[in-house]
C-alpha cells in the first residue's frame, strides 16, 4: 500500500512539475525537452502501476506503454545535449531519435515483458530474454546523457551568467544519479533480494530534485516555493518527533498535551527553521562591511562601463548563486526593457539626474534577503558607476583641452602662412601672365593648390559654432548629387528626411568632401560610381558614401581622420580629417565602415 501511494504521489508530482515547466519554458535551455521527458516518466510509472492500481485486464496496455522507454532515454539524451550545450550535431541527435524508436518499435511488436507478484511491489514488469536488445538502446542513451552531464560538469563556468553553471549542471548530474539509486528498489525485487525495496520510496524526490536544480538558477519563484516547502517539511518532522519523545516526558498520555506541545514547539522553531532555510537555498544572505569593502575595491578599477557591468554581473551571480544580468547605461528605454521578459533577473543602472538608479526586472519573487544584498551591492555599483562616469568626463575633457591646443597652435600658424603666401602666389600669377599657355596652366595649378591648402588650413584650425536650423537632408543631398557626375542617390532614402539640429553648410560641406574622395577612387579604378546612403532611426542618423575604389590599405584604417595621414592625388591631405571634425562638432562621428558590396564606406553618425 505504501508503494502504491508513493508512485501515485510521483506519477501526480512529475505531471505537474511537466505544467511548471512548460510555463517557464523560456527560462530554461531546453525547457520544453525537458518537460517532454518528465510526461514520458509519467508514462513510465504509468506502466507499471496500472495492472497494480486496476488489476490484470490492463496489463497488455501496461506492456505498450513500458515499451516507449527507449524514447524517454532518446529524449533524455537530447535535453543534456541542449541544456549543456554540448558541441555536438544534429545527426547525433538523429541518431539518438533513431536508436530510441527503432527499439520502441521493435518492444510494442515484441512486447517481451510479462507481469507478476511480488509480495512487497504487487505486480511487477518482468523482463524476457528478447529484451536484451531493447534494453541495451535506453541504457546506452541514458548513460550518453549522462556522460555529457559529466563532461560539462567539468568544463563548466563557475558562475559568470554565460551557463549552465557549474552548480546548476551538478544539480542536474545530482537528481539523475538519485534517481538511478531509486530504480535500485526495482533491481531489488527483481532479483528476489530478502530486502524490502526502500529506494522505491524516495523516487518522489527524483522529478522534484531535476526540476528544481534547473529552475533555482533562472526562476526566484521557484526558490521561494522551495523554501516554503523545505520549511513546511522540517516543521512537520519537528512535530512528529515531539509525538514520539512526549510518551518519556509524561507518564500518560494526553492528546491536548501532546499538541500543544507540537503547537509550542513548531511555534518556537519557526523563526530559526525559516533562517536555516534562508541561508540553505540563499547561500550569502548577509552582507559584512569587510564585503561591501571587497566589492568597492573590485568595481572600483573598471575603466569602462561595460567592464564594470561585466565585473558587476560576476560578483553578484557569485554572491547570490544564480546568474544574473547586470548593464550599466543601458541604450534600450525603458519602456523596451520593461515589454521585454527576462531570461534570469537583471540589475539595470540608469542615470537620473546626479545619481545612478537601480531598475529591477525579474526580482518580483526575491525573497527579502537576497534582494537585501542586492540592493547593497547597487549602492556600491553606483558609486563605481559615478566614478567610471567622472573619469571617462576627465579624459574626454583632456583630449579636448589638448586638442583645442593643437588646433591654437595649427590656427596660428595657418594664419601666418595664408597671409604670408597670398603675396608670392600674386607675383608668381603675374610673372607667367607672357609664358606659353602650357606654362600659365601649370602654375594655375600649383598655385591654385597652394591656396587650397593654406584655405582647408585655416578652416580646420579656426574656432567653429555651429549654426544649426531645420534642413530637409534629401533635398541638401540631391542638390549635392546634381553637382557630382557618376554619384546617385540609394533608393532606401525617405521622400522627405527632416533634421532639427544640423548645420546644413557643414554637412553639406562633409558630403563634398566625401563625394569628391568617393569620385576620385571610383574614377581612378573604373568602378560603376558612387552612392549615398542613409540609415534611420529614432536617435541616430548615419549617412554613407559608398564605393568601388580600390580600398583603404590596412596601415592607414587607425589614423585615417587625423590630418594628413592620407592624401589623394590633389587633395591637401585635411579633408577626412574636416568631415571628422564637423561630425564631432555635431556630437558624432566619422567612421570607416563595411558595407558589401562596396568596397570603400564612410559614415557620418549624427544625433537626431
Amino acid at each position: 500500500m505504501l508503494l502504491r501511494v508513493t508512485m501515485g504521489l510521483a506519477l501526480a508530482e512529475t505531471l505537474l512539475l511537466a505544467g511548471v515547466l512548460l510555463a517557464w519554458a523560456d527560462r530554461v535551455a531546453g525547457g520544453r525537452l525537458l518537460a517532454a521527458f518528465l510526461l514520458a516518466i509519467a508514462a513510465w510509472i504509468a506502466g507499471n502501476e496500472l495492472p497494480n492500481w486496476f488489476g490484470p485486464g490492463v496489463e497488455t496496455l501496461a506492456l505498450h506503454v513500458l515499451a516507449t522507454a527507449p524514447l524517454t532515454s532518446a529524449l533524455f539524451f537530447h535535453f543534456c545535449v541542449v541544456f549543456c550545450r554540448a558541441p555536438l550535431g544534429r545527426r547525433w541527435i538523429v541518431a539518438a531519435y533513431g536508436l530510441g524508436g527503432i527499439a520502441a518499435l521493435v518492444s510494442q511488436v515484441l512486447l517481451p515483458a510479462h507481469f507478476s507478484d511480488h509480495p512487497d511491489v504487487g505486480r511487477l514488469a518482468t523482463a524476457e530474454p528478447a529484451a536484451v536488445i531493447t534494453s541495451i538502446s535506453w541504457v546506452v542513451l541514458g548513460v550518453a546523457g549522462v556522460g555529457v552531464l559529466l563532461r560539462t560538469l567539468m568544463r563548466a563556468p563557475a558562475g559568470d551568467g554565460r551557463g549552465p553553471a557549474r552548480a546548476q549542471v551538478a544539480a542536474v548530474t545530482a537528481s539523475c544519479l538519485w534517481g538511478l539509486a531509486c530504480l535500485c528498489g526495482y533491481l531489488i525485487a527483481l532479483m528476489d533480494w530478502p530486502l524490502y525495496p526502500f529506494p522505491l520510496l524516495a523516487f518522489p524526490l527524483y522529478p522534484l530534485m531535476l526540476v528544481y536544480g534547473i529552475l533555482r538558477y533562472g526562476v526566484f519563484v521557484a526558490n521561494v516555493w522551495a523554501g516554503r516547502a523545505l520549511v513546511w517539511t522540517l516543521l512537520l518532522a519537528a512535530g512528529i518527533a515531539i509525538v514520539g519523545l512526549m510518551p518519556l516526558v509524561l507518564p500518560f498520555e494526553s492528546r491536548w498535551l501532546n499538541g500543544l506541545a507540537v503547537a509550542a514547539g513548531c511555534l518556537a522553531l519557526n523563526g530559526p527553521v525559516r533562517r536555516f532555510v534562508q541561508r540553505l537555498i540563499y547561500p550569502g544572505g548577509e552582507v559584512s562591511a569587510q564585503d561591501l569593502r571587497d566589492w568597492r575595491e573590485l568595481l572600483q578599477t573598471a575603466d569602462s562601463a561595460e567592464d564594470l557591468g561585466g565585473r558587476a554581473s560576476l560578483l553578484l551571480s557569485r554572491r547570490l548563486g544564480t546568474p544574473v544580468d547586470v548593464t550599466i547605461e543601458d541604450t534600450r528605454t525603458t519602456d523596451e526593457l520593461d515589454g521585454t521578459a527576462p531570461r534570469r533577473p537583471a540589475l539595470v543602472m540608469r542615470r537620473d539626474g546626479p545619481r545612478w538608479t537601480p531598475q529591477w526586472r525579474g526580482w518580483e519573487a526575491a525573497p527579502p534577503g537576497q534582494r537585501h544584498v542586492a540592493e547593497l551591492f547597487a549602492t556600491v555599483l553606483a558609486d563605481a558607476a559615478l566614478g567610471v562616469e567622472q573619469s571617462r568626463q576627465r579624459a574626454a575633457r583632456e583630449r579636448e583641452r589638448q586638442i583645442q591646443e593643437r588646433l591654437a597652435e595649427l590656427g596660428a600658424l595657418a594664419a601666418t602662412v595664408a597671409h604670408d603666401i597670398r603675396n608670392p602666389l600674386n607675383i608668381i600669377g603675374m610673372a607667367v601672365a607672357m609664358a606659353p599657355t602650357e606654362t600659365r596652366q601649370e602654375v594655375g595649378t600649383q598655385v591654385a593648390r597652394i591656396a587650397h591648402l593654406a584655405s582647408d588650413l585655416l578652416d580646420y584650425a579656426k574656432p567653429w559654432k555651429l549654426q544649426r536650423e531645420r534642413t530637409e537632408l534629401r533635398a541638401l543631398v540631391e542638390a549635392l548629387i546634381r553637382r557630382q557626375p557618376g554619384a546617385r542617390l540609394s533608393p532606401r532614402w525617405p521622400e522627405h528626411l527632416w533634421t532639427e539640429s544640423l548645420d546644413p553648410r557643414r554637412i553639406e560641406q562633409a558630403l563634398i568632401n566625401l563625394l569628391e574622395n568617393a569620385r576620385g577612387a571610383s574614377d581612378a579604378s573604373g568602378g560603376p560610381g558612387v552612392e549615398v546612403d542613409v540609415d534611420v532611426d529614432d536617435a541616430t542618423l548615419r549617412l554613407h558614401v559608398c564605393d568601388h575604389g580600390a580600398g583603404v590599405p590596412e596601415d592607414l584604417r587607425e589614423r585615417l581622420f587625423e590630418p594628413f595621414a592620407s592624401r589623394s592625388p590633389g587633395g591637401t591631405g585635411l579633408g577626412l580629417a574636416i568631415v571628422a571634425r564637423i561630425a564631432q562638432a555635431h556630437d558624432g562621428r566619422a567612421l570607416l565602415t563595411d558595407r558589401p558590396p562596396w568596397r570603400t564606406c564612410f559614415t557620418l553618425e549624427l544625433p537626431r
